[in-house]
């Protein structure tokens, strides 16, 4: 799991365009260096990702390249050349279960934990709607048994 913020908390990303553009890069980076995406959300100041790594884990690699196009992107819009854009991130490898199915129950329920949508269905930029799509009835509902409320991650943005 990787949690990754902007720069001084700043709302880099505001706005459909820029979280799409946030949403479809970290899909892509994910997808260039061999990572399943298991989940994810994007916000205008952090993101969120669960995925399983491959068997060469370049995480450091992938996370610079998608940092530096976040950050060209986005001094672009503004005009502002070489504003820190990034500013870090934090991963965590998950080995039990419970802690994986609270986590993705968690990043796909971020967007309600931060107030944006009553419902995750709702948010464009998180994988809620795509694991409901591409996953059974009944896994579905085992991983909502696992409450996020009290998953402990760094999210206070």
């Amino acid at each position: 799991m990787v949690t990754a913020g902007t720069y001084g908390k700043e709302h880099f990303f505001r706005g459909d365009s820029r979280l799409q553009f946030l949403q479809d890069l970290l899909l892509e980076s994910l997808e260039a260096y061999a990572w399943k995406p298991h989940a994810w959300a994007c916000f205008s100041n952090h993101y969120h990702f669960l995925a399983m790594a491959p068997e060469e884990v370049e995480l450091k690699r992938m996370l610079q390249g998608l940092h530096s196009k976040l950050a060209i992107a986005a001094n672009k819009w503004d005009e502002t050349p070489a504003r820190k854009v990034m500013y870090q991130y934090w991963d965590r490898c998950i080995t039990h279960d419970t802690s994986y199915y609270a986590r993705l129950n968690y990043v796909m329920h971020n967007p309600v934990k931060h107030g944006l949508v009553e419902d995750a269905m709702d948010y464009r930029y998180c994988s809620a709607r795509w694991f409901r799509r591409n996953n059974g009835s009944s896994f579905r509902r085992r991983v909502a048994s696992y409450g996020y409320e009290r998953v402990q991650e760094v999210d206070e943005f």
